[in-house]
């Protein structure tokens, strides 16, 4: 019998997964390829075949309480090297979504804050407000006090003139046609 209840698996969480997402996890044979091309793997506790591998064999818990999910940036790197096709950066974010639903301690509070707010403005005018975005990031983060204390907003104020003057930061948002199919996408987001 194991004595560490982490490492218990649960037989069921691979395919409840697969059931769930819609993808399969269980297509995943380790070539690794999605680590060796993930651009932030610097900064994970978990590398993202790891991640799939936990899942396959049931790992509930570790996985839901690593930062790996967090920190995965959804470019999709990993997802377009896969040679079976398995969707890994959907399979991250199903597993945001669980550990959000299972009231885990997120390890990454500013990163979900950003993942939150990031969905909210493509779900309000389905696409992103950058103009909008980083000041609603920095207050529901708490970002923008840590900066007002140690005086880097001022740098960061600088830099929005800048790409604001070079004509690469909008003061007006811009919606898109088909903003119905993007809320029905992002309907069963808990994000």
């Amino acid at each position: 019998m194991l004595s560490n209840p982490k490492l218990i698996p649960e037989v069921q969480f691979m395919a409840q997964v697969e059931q769930d997402s819609g993808i399969a996890v269980s297509a995943c044979y380790q070539c690794k390829k999605c680590t060796n091309g993930c651009p932030v793997t610097f900064a994970m506790d978990l590398y993202p075949d790891q991640v799939i591998r936990l899942v396959q064999i049931g790992q509930q818990k570790a996985v839901l309480n690593c930062s790996t999910i967090w920190v995965c940036s959804a470019c999709e790197t990993c997802t377009t090297r896969c040679p079976n096709e398995v969707d890994v950066a959907g399979i991250m974010d199903y597993l945001k979504e669980q550990a959000i639903k299972s009231g885990i301690d997120i390890p990454q509070p500013r990163t979900y804050a950003f993942h939150r707010v990031f969905l909210e403005d493509i779900g309000r005018r389905g696409r992103v407000f950058e103009g909008g975005l980083l000041p609603r990031y920095m207050f529901q983060s708490g970002e923008i006090w840590r900066k007002l204390k140690d005086r880097e907003l001022k740098d960061d104020l600088e830099l929005a003139y800048h790409l604001f003057r070079k004509g690469r930061l909008a003061l007006t948002p811009q919606g898109i046609r088909a903003r119905a199919a993007i809320k029905k996408i992002l309907a069963n987001s808990t994000g």
